[in-house]
């Protein structure tokens, strides 16, 4: 395929995938963030696939992201897992980030989960905390949807007054409580990156409303909203930023802790996907 119609691609990167994965008919899907490698819930029958022999998928280029999709089962369900991302700050087009969203919609997937490491922009929120996104703030500069409309993809104009699921949010917070996991429910901020926030910026963002800032989620998100898909994010708070607290900007020690806090996520996700609404 060497056309840049979007629909074409999706089209043809979703069906190599489910010629390669018959037995699996996935109605969920993971996106493992930054140090999340090791989040993968305990799938049955695995099967692994490396982006690079995905038609059509990048290559991921961040340390913490490994670059395959994993199909598997949990509990009867089937689940396929993203084990990295693709982000605006690594030059990548908005669409580019949106296109592994619209493939899961089209090998059968309703409901999203996607994770991320974030910055805390609130004391009360530290470092190993889970925070269960309740809505986000796009300061992106951009957009997913923006250019590269299709009727294929879902409305050009989708409502965004709910983007994350209200009843996955209280399970997976009710999950956390029962798991004695340390989590809060908040609005993610989103920011271009790839630098962190200066200590004025900090500010400005919680005036803005935001709880935590990242250089991720939202495009997957807005992608996956237009599709109509469920969506709960669960992010793991890897650092205060500037002026909050004791900084720590350091993408190794970042990495070094998301190890730690992907037992959380392994057990708040292993949770969530024994619900019906998922």
């Amino acid at each position: 395929m060497r056309s840049d119609d979007p629909v074409s691609k999706v089209r043809e990167t979703a069906g190599w995938l489910k010629a390669r994965t018959k037995r699996f008919k996935p109605t969920a899907a993971i996106i493992a963030g930054s140090g999340l490698a090791n989040s993968l819930p305990d799938l049955a029958n695995r099967l692994v696939i490396p982006y690079w022999r995905i038609p059509n998928f990048p290559k991921t280029t961040v340390k913490g992201h490994i670059g395959e999709l994993v199909f598997g089962s949990f509990k009867g369900k089937d689940v396929v897992v993203m084990r990295g991302r693709f982000h605006y700050y690594e030059g990548h087009r908005m669409g580019v980030i949106a296109f592994p969203v619209r493939v899961l919609a089209s090998l059968g997937v309703k409901t999203l989960m996607v994770t991320a490491a974030v910055g805390s922009l609130k004391p009360a929120m530290r470092p190993g905390d889970l925070l269960v996104v309740s809505d986000h703030i796009n300061l992106m500069g951009s957009n997913p949807l923006l250019g590269n409309y299709a009727p294929f993809f879902g409305d050009m104009f989708p409502e965004m007054s709910e983007p994350y699921d209200r009843t996955l949010r209280k399970e997976a917070l009710a999950a956390a409580r029962r798991l004695k996991i340390r989590a809060a429910t908040g609005v993610y901020l989103a920011v271009s990156g790839p630098s962190y926030e200066t200590s004025a910026e900090v500010k400005a963002y919680r005036l803005f409303g935001g709880d935590v800032a990242g250089m991720s989620v939202v495009p997957e998100v807005i992608a996956a909203r237009q599709l109509k898909m469920k969506v709960l994010g669960v992010c793991w708070i890897s650092n205060f930023t500037s002026g909050v607290g004791p900084a720590r900007f350091n993408h190794e020690e970042v990495l070094g802790l998301g190890e730690k806090v992907s037992v959380k996520v392994k057990a708040l996700f292993e949770a969530v996907l024994k619900s019906r609404n998922v």
